[in-house]
């Protein structure tokens, strides 16, 4: 058995998941709402900057965390949105699974 081949059929598998598909789909129609599709780049791109602060060490202010949770609180109130971050939540569910089974056999050997 090559485990680079079942990597491959692995992936292959997830572009065939249901939640692969649905994300990718959600994606092309945000792609096409100019509106949807700045507010959203504005959030994902003020969250990333905020993460990339905290793995730092660097704490954000109250100020800014509270702002992202304002924008969260009206970005999700675009109904495309809304489900492309419940589809994103659900393959990371199924992305952290994958993770834990693929790595158990190595952590089994430090038993």
């Amino acid at each position: 058995m090559n485990v680079y081949d079942k990597a491959y059929e692995l992936a292959k598998g997830l572009k065939e998941s249901t939640e692969y598909i649905e994300m990718k789909q959600l994606n092309d129609k945000i792609a096409t709402d100019t509106e949807a599709k700045r507010i959203l780049d504005d959030f994902r791109a003020r969250q990333v900057e905020l993460q990339q602060r905290m793995m730092s060490g660097d704490m954000p202010p109250k100020e800014d965390m509270e702002k992202m949770e304002k924008m969260y609180e009206v970005i999700i109130l675009n109904p495309e949105i809304r489900k492309l971050f419940e589809v994103e939540r659900r393959l990371s569910v199924i992305m952290d699974d994958l993770q834990r089974i693929i790595t158990e056999p190595i952590q089994d050997m430090y038993k």
